[in-house]
């Protein structure tokens, strides 16, 4: 690795972000579509929206170019306007999107991506993740006759529904008979999940959880923990939302050889168009069907929107892409040269008490601390900044995709050892002297 011989930019007009910025908390409540893209996320120099992306780079109203790091929330598994997706997408729309009944490319979805995932024999589709989260609870407590759902504490979120919300800070609106509904346990701990299951005996219809989210498990784990699970009667959901098409193809159901009763996909599985889907074994999921006469109604998932022809068509595009080229390989291997880049700076600036990697090489977060060795908004903020200033846009994470090369990490390596420097300058003189506007917040807060 080379970062020292990057030139980089150094952008500081956002004069029409910051215009932009002005109008829209009076047009859009929170001001984006997920709480995740909000202005309270970003430092004040920083671009207010995209205009375009292509790549691994995206645009913004000032005409400042940037290198993407969290991609689309990491739903963009190959690149901004990949091509080869595209050309399948522009061929779908040519012979529209939406019809009085189901296309036909349906039932080649079904067909392609349950072959991906034997354990599965049936498959929902939806537009975004928080559908088909709720639509496997709720097959989960039709299916056990139970009504908690149970899931780890630290797992940050699932769904905007009742049901996960009401368990986080911002349970506002939320009644309490529903907040008690959701009970917690402690991440990848088989010790605390059987504490939790006999604590609430023959209560709990299902566990769901993200397969890997902090910290490397243990190759036969989900053998054990769906063997507790269902020793207690309960079902377990495996959530890939994040997962899926990024620590393996299709995901962690394949890389831990895992048979969960019901899987959540979307995100990178259609390379940021909204696809996402519910699969399942085949006697939990036909409880949403309608072939079984006299047997109550499920309605499971009904939406409008499902089974849009050129959403599926960007998702068998982006699985013949992985299919057919090494995506999978690729993207470890940018995490794992931005992890050695990263650690090899922070060493040679003695900064490795203040910095922490988390995740893996298919997702790597990073933990910024102060003096003490407490997390600081403040100080994470400041590396935000003068990341951005450098143009990465940078909220903490990199989320490999297809597009990203190894030159492209160079140019974040070089900015964040330029960042380093302005760091060690605040931890002297005071991070107030060198962060402009407020610091970042947490998106689940109690208050605004």
């Amino acid at each position: 690795m080379n970062p020292t011989t990057v030139q980089l930019p150094y952008i500081t007009n956002f004069t029409r972000s910051d215009e932009y910025r002005r109008v829209i908390h009076h047009l859009i409540p929170g001001g984006a579509h997920t709480y995740s893209k909000g202005d309270d996320q970003f430092p004040v120099l920083s671009p207010a929206a995209i205009t375009h992306g292509k790549g691994a780079y995206c645009w913004d109203p000032d005409g400042n170019k940037y290198l993407d790091t969290l991609m689309g929330l990491t739903a963009v598994s190959l690149g901004h306007a990949y091509e080869p997706v595209l050309e399948r997408v522009r061929q779908e729309l040519e012979k529209g999107a939406n019809f009085s009944r189901p296309s036909v490319i349906e039932r080649e979805m079904a067909e392609r991506f349950l072959a991906l995932v034997p354990q599965h024999d049936m498959i929902k589709y939806a537009k975004n993740g928080s559908v088909v989260t709720t639509a496997a609870v709720k097959l989960a407590r039709a299916y056990s006759g139970r009504t908690l759902i149970a899931r780890p504490a630290e797992h940050p979120f699932y769904s905007y529904d009742d049901w996960f919300i009401g368990s986080t800070a911002c349970d506002y609106g939320i009644p309490r008979e529903i907040k008690d509904l959701t009970v917690l346990y402690r991440q990848d701990s088989l010790e605390d999940l059987e504490r939790m299951f006999e604590e609430y005996p023959g209560q709990i219809a299902c566990v769901i959880s993200e397969p890997e989210k902090w910290i490397p498990l243990e190759a036969d784990f989900y053998e054990k923990a769906i063997a507790l699970a269902h020793r207690h009667g309960a079902l377990w959901i495996m959530d890939e939302m994040i997962t899926g098409f990024k620590t393996d193809y299709p995901g962690s159901i394949r890389k831990f050889n895992a048979h969960p009763d019901l899987a959540t996909w979307g995100k990178g599985i259609a390379n940021g168009f909204s696809f996402c889907a519910l699969t399942g074994k085949k006697e939990i999921m036909q409880l949403g069907g309608i072939n079984s006469e006299g047997t109550p109604k499920l309605f499971l998932v009904s939406t409008t929107h499902g089974g849009e022809t050129h959403a599926i068509a960007a998702g068998l595009a982006t699985m013949d892409v992985f299919e057919r080229e090494p995506v999978i390989a690729h993207n470890h291997a940018i995490g794992d040269y931005y992890i050695a880049g990263i650690r090899a700076i922070l060493d040679s600036k003695n900064l490795g008490s203040y910095f922490d990697l988390t995740g893996f090489n298919w997702s790597v977060g990073m933990i910024v601390r102060n003096a003490q060795g407490h997390p600081d908004f403040a100080l994470r903020t400041l590396v935000m900044q003068e990341m951005i200033r450098r143009g990465i846009l940078f909220q903490g994470i990199l989320s490999p995709c297809y597009s990203h090369t190894y030159a492209d990490i160079d140019w974040m390596l070089a900015a964040f050892a330029e960042t380093c420097d302005i760091f060690i300058q605040a931890l002297d003189k005071g991070v107030e002297h060198y962060l402009v506007g407020p610091e970042i917040k947490p998106v689940f807060r109690k208050y605004n």
